[in-house]
């Protein structure tokens, strides 16, 4: 006769076989669509291109071109600098303003709407907003020339079109602030302030309470926002092909010039690069999330 424990290990295994059975068709399509295009852009990579009259698989001599070029590693930092940096402005930014959120002040109903206005407007218009506002000649230049602090809008220092990305940053960062607010703002409403609140009475000072009491209990949601953010930064082409400062370029937009190139066969060089954001975005994700789990297992978080 089976035991309650049986009957319970029994009723689970089902519902988790019912699960996956409805998830079935999802991942079916996931899988053919997602992993079939994947799988032959990797072939690509590799000299598989019979319509192109190319069929030299496997073939690894487009990486090895690929990256035997100084312009790959240079390239490489640039998208790595552009994405981190981002990245980090936007986690420090929306952290303030979840931390903000949680506690009351005049007009807070409004600013909850406010904040999320971004997420509804998508990255080009925001592209579009940075070239009207900080451009030379811009909104901005305009201003400084009106109120005295240069004498002509040409003279505003040279925001776009530089390597040093303040314009694809500004981008980025505007665009991706408010989603990691309202990441760590559910967090945050989620565990409450009764910890915080009990570690001020036991003496802990703000800074005390933020690193040892917050941050803990907020982790999980930074490290799931900045996956998301990060991998879309490191992967993205519009921003940095419109704001960016040319040569070298950021890896999604050397993959886009090789696909556009009037030498058909250099697509095979394109995927290549396309392989290579994917494998390092892949490697560089993996170990972020390796070392957070690290981290919950050692402080005895599963």
């Amino acid at each position: 006769m089976p035991t309650p424990k049986t009957t319970e290990l029994a009723r689970h295994r089902k519902e988790r076989m019912w699960m996956w059975l409805q998830l079935l068709p999802v991942l079916a399509v996931l899988t053919v669509l997602f992993g079939g295009a994947l799988v032959l852009a990797v072939m690509q990579s590799l000299g598989f291109a019979p319509w192109f009259g190319v069929n030299t698989f496997p073939d690894f001599s487009y990486f090895a071109a690929l990256w035997g070029g100084g312009f790959f590693w240079k390239s490489l930092g640039l998208t790595l600098y552009y994405a981190t940096i981002s990245t980090l402005i936007a986690l420090v930014l929306g952290t303030f303003l979840a931390l903000a959120l949680v506690r009351h002040f005049p007009s807070k109903s409004l600013y909850k709407y406010l904040y999320k206005l971004p997420l509804m407007i998508p990255y080009t218009v925001g592209i579009a907003l940075a070239v009207i506002m900080l451009g030379n000649g811009g909104m901005l230049s305009r201003i400084f020339a009106f109120v005295g602090l240069i004498g002509d809008p040409s003279e505003f220092p040279q925001i776009l079109k530089t390597h040093y990305g303040w314009g694809v940053i500004a981008v980025y960062v505007w665009k991706q602030t408010p989603f990691v607010t309202l990441t760590l703002y559910a967090v945050l409403l989620g565990v409450g302030r009764e910890t915080e609140e009990a570690a001020t009475i036991l003496g802990a000072n703000k800074m005390q309470v933020f690193f040892q009491v917050t941050l803990p209990q907020i982790l999980p949601g930074i490290v799931s926002s900045t996956l998301i953010i990060f991998a879309f930064n490191i992967g993205a082409f519009e921003a940095p092909f419109i704001l960016g400062g040319g040569f070298p370029d950021t890896l999604p937009v050397v993959a886009w010039r090789y696909f556009n190139d009037a030498d058909y066969t250099l697509q095979l060089q394109g995927m290549a690069t396309v392989v290579s954001i994917t494998l390092i975005a892949s490697g560089i994700l993996y170990s972020y999330l390796a070392l957070y789990r690290r981290y919950e297992r050692r402080i005895g978080r599963n």
